[in-house]
């Protein structure tokens, strides 16, 4: 099966090259020059368009996208009218599954395929291959297996069907607002240990203790361990922590369906302290507790 990847950076790369290591032909394609000569250094073949890619590939077409959720739409404005009846598209970006629906829809327009791949595995799929949340009709689903299964950690296992177009995406809405929980627990957790004088802790000690035989161990914890035992006291690492948008889709979605999900809504929340150098709502509570009690107040200078 021959494939056209379209990537936005490391992402796109490394997916490829995995396929093309499983024996799936792959032509690759990204905006950016330095991308597709990394890309092309890896012995993968690469274009420098659109028209290119679409022109590399024998019909019917797979394209898989590895863009951001916010240049889908327009990378299938480009895409749509190029292609052609039996076609197939992948969204494996982190996309809003009401988007991957609607994108569906459009894609049915013009007889094109559309699937919605929730791509779990980070900048380590390469090397322990990714975990892949697939929505779409079934048809296509099993045409494109080869894809999946090239790109699991093992053919049996790591990927599924999980349920219709969008089903994949709001799998991996919601795996990402369980890892935004997990992620806050172990820093909470981590930042105790740290804070407990006269223990004279060894996080990376502790880290590496607790992933053999512990209830908490964790891939997310093997991670930890290796952060800490390279930086023990995470110098230079500032207290900003970004969010990709998924956690907030799972927490509007927990709203919607009224399902309380308040571990993943505070460690979204906390998200957001973290970029706050200067907040507004300490300052307020600091000038109520000397209105009602008082107490002192620090200023800037102290």
């Amino acid at each position: 099966m021959e494939l056209g990847m379209i990537g936005l950076g490391r992402m796109g790369a490394n997916m490829a090259l995995r396929l093309h290591g499983g024996g799936v032909g792959v032509t690759g394609y990204d905006p950016g020059e330095q991308a597709r000569a990394q890309l092309a250094g890896k012995g993968v073949a690469v274009v420098d368009g659109l028209v290119a890619l679409l022109q590399a590939l024998p019909s019917p077409r797979v394209l898989w996208l590895m863009v951001p959720s916010q240049v889908v739409d327009a990378t299938l404005d480009e895409l749509l009218p190029q292609l052609s009846p039996g076609d197939v598209v992948i969204d494996g970006g982190n996309s809003w599954y009401r988007q991957s629906q609607k994108r569906a829809a459009r894609c049915a327009q013009a007889q094109v395929g559309f699937v919605d791949c929730g791509t779990s595995g980070g900048v380590w799929g390469l090397q322990e291959g990714y975990c892949l949340m697939i929505g779409g009709e079934g048809a296509a689903v099993q045409r494109l297996s080869p894809l999946f299964q090239a790109l699991a950690p093992a053919p049996d296992r790591g990927w599924a069907h999980v349920g219709p177009v969008g089903a994949g995406h709001y799998c991996k809405m919601v795996h990402n607002g369980i890892e935004y929980g997990m992620m806050q627990a172990y820093a909470e957790g981590f930042a105790l240990m740290e804070k407990k004088a006269g223990m004279d802790l060894d996080l990376a000690q502790v880290a590496e203790l607790w992933r053999h035989g512990s209830v908490v161990r964790s891939w997310l914890l093997d991670l930890s361990a290796d952060a800490l035992q390279r930086n023990p006291a995470l110098e230079g690492i500032a207290p900003y922590v970004e969010d990709s948008g998924e956690g907030r889709w799972t927490v509007s979605e927990a709203i919607e369906l009224d399902v309380p999900a308040p571990v993943i809504t505070l460690s979204l929340l906390e998200r957001l302290r973290s970029r706050q150098d200067n907040s507004f709502s300490d300052r307020m509570l600091a000038a109520m507790r000397n209105e009602f009690g008082g107490h002192a107040v620090k200023t800037a200078e102290n």
